[in-house]
């Protein structure tokens, strides 16, 4: 496993929407203009393909120094030697994770709207929980809102928090002010005409909190 330590400071947690055609210059854009994350979503059928972007953007991953998380897949982060995974919330799968890829992997369980199974999450070895949707999400449209204070009321876990959600650099602001550590973008991000200057504005919004 890559046992890249994640950066001081949150960021950008970028998420990436494919399968599409130019999904590595899209991925390299989004690295250029400062994600500090990368996440590598794609749930179609695939096993071939899905290895082979994986693999291609860890390389580019390694290039800038910032960690791959996989989604959901075990086989694949181990394969490709990624950073860690990003799981649905369960205990098990956390637990799971961590004793397959090892210490050094970064695991990240989606909590949604629930501090208790933040808390959960924390202690059965999480290093980031994510709270969403913290707004109405062109990905997932049905999903529940998270209330923001979600991010002041973990605060004590002692584990980085990850805002995701209908988040765009227009209101992202409130939740790092909140508290988030990242705040994780797909649509509006990868979506923008201009990847790199939709991550610089992201990145912008780290470099002038006080957070």
């Amino acid at each position: 496993m890559n046992t890249l330590a994640p950066p001081a400071g949150g960021g950008l947690y970028a998420i990436t929407n494919g399968p599409r055609p130019d999904l590595l210059d899209v991925v390299s854009q989004a690295l250029a203009g400062g994600a500090r994350w990368l996440q590598y979503l794609d749930e179609e059928p695939g096993d071939a393909r899905r290895h082979g972007e994986a693999m291609a953007i860890q390389q580019l991953c390694r290039s800038r120094n910032v960690p791959l998380i996989i989604h959901q897949d075990l086989d694949l982060a181990e394969t490709v030697g990624a950073a860690g995974v990003h799981l649905a919330y369960s205990v098990d799968g956390i637990r799971a994770a961590r004793a397959r890829l090892g210490p050094a992997a970064i695991v990240g369980a989606a909590c949604r709207d629930s501090l208790e199974n933040a808390r959960a999450a924390a202690q059965a070895g999480a290093n980031y929980v994510s709270f969403g949707a913290m707004f109405a999400s062109p990905t997932k449209p049905l999903a529940t809102i998270a209330p923001i204070d979600l991010l002041r009321q973990s605060a004590a876990l002692g584990v980085t928090r990850v805002a995701i959600g209908g988040i765009t650099p227009d209101n992202a602001a409130l939740l790092i002010e909140a508290g988030a550590d990242y705040v994780a973008s797909i649509s509006s991000l990868f979506g923008a005409a201009d990847v790199q200057h939709a991550a610089q504005r992201f990145a912008q919004l780290f470099s002038q909190s006080s957070h």
